[in-house]
């Protein structure tokens, strides 16, 4: 028999109260996968806007009435526990971090992925809280980076530097050689200083105007960024960079810049790969980049880390200990 295990599920679409700890069946791996015992996940904002679920287009991809995947969680840092017959990669005992993708799962003791999946060895000094904090914002902001075909010497301007993905992608970004402003919120200023930023914005401190033309690339990474002075903000050829791109009037507006000038707005669904966690995996090992944490809650306490994540003040990542 292969028992049970605990695991929160969301059993329907609603506030945090929606998430409720109990106890289900224990997986076990298919030939190409590995069963990987949870030291750690994290609760992204993607996760929240997929609870609520917002916007409302999320049903359509995730399940009309209720997710389509009860057991939410994308990331993961942990311990192979039983591989199937064909996996080659891994074997048992392997400590591990990475995504395990659209199917989620991971909060939960135990979860199933493909030998394939967003998965890298874990860099042997860091804690499985510190893992945890590393996969989400690391390959969101690496992806769009890359899709904004970064550059040495380039004027990177991140709006929402604070966050899990802004945090990542400061650091990123600097690896990569830009030169790198930050907007964030007052308390936050002197932590992403300590990132790397060359320059830092207050939001706070009165309407936000940018420099017309100055800069390469624009990331906004949480979705609030204003849009016209962003596209003013670029030189000529440059990328507007979208993590959250779902409203369909700005989708429309960025399709119409991109149609009828040399600037760029990319938006889009993210793909991450192995690769690219042992890309990240190796950025860490050097010190060209560090997790950063801002709460930890055990597995019970996922409604609680969910009710704060979608405060939208969170400095990091909110990680979850299971």
């Amino acid at each position: 028999m292969r028992g049970n295990m605990k695991a929160i599920v969301c059993g329907s679409y609603g506030s945090p109260e929606v998430l409720v700890l109990k106890e289900v069946p224990k997986p076990s791996p298919r030939d190409n996968e590995l069963l990987i015992r949870v030291n750690a996940t994290s609760v992204t904002a993607g996760e929240v806007r997929l609870r609520k679920p917002d916007p409302f287009a999320v049903r359509f991809a995730f399940g009309l009435t209720k997710p389509k995947y009860p057991i939410l969680g994308v990331v993961l840092a942990g311990v192979v526990e039983a591989v199937g017959a064909n996996v080659t990669r891994y074997k048992p005992g392997d400590k591990v971090f990475g995504s395990a993708g659209m199917t989620f799962g991971t909060y939960a003791e135990y979860v199933c992925v493909s030998e394939d999946a967003t998965l890298a060895a874990m860099p042997p000094e860091m804690s499985f809280e510190q893992a945890a904090a590393i996969p989400f914002g690391g390959t969101t902001a690496l992806w769009f980076l890359r899709k904004g075909n970064i550059q040495s010497g380039d004027s990177v301007l991140i709006y929402g530097a604070s966050g899990a993905i802004g945090t990542s992608a400061v650091q990123l970004a600097k690896h990569f050689g830009a030169h790198v402003t930050g907007v964030c919120s007052t308390v936050n200023l002197e932590m992403v200083r300590s990132l790397g930023a060359d320059t830092v914005i207050d939001y706070m401190a009165g309407e936000m105007t940018f420099p017309e033309g100055s800069f390469d690339i624009v990331f906004d990474t949480v979705g609030e960024s204003p849009f016209a002075a962003c596209v003013r903000a670029l030189k000529e050829n440059g990328k507007y960079l979208r993590a959250v791109h779902m409203r369909p009037a700005e989708i429309i507006r960025g399709a119409w810049v991109s149609f009828t000038t040399g600037k760029k707005v990319i938006g889009g669904v993210i793909s991450e790969t192995a690769d690219d966690m042992a890309f990240l995996r190796d950025l860490v090992e050097t010190g060209s980049l560090r997790p950063v944490i801002d709460r930890t809650y055990n597995l019970e306490q996922i409604p609680e880390a969910h009710a704060y994540v979608e405060t939208g003040r969170k400095k990091g990542n909110v990680v979850v200990t299971v």
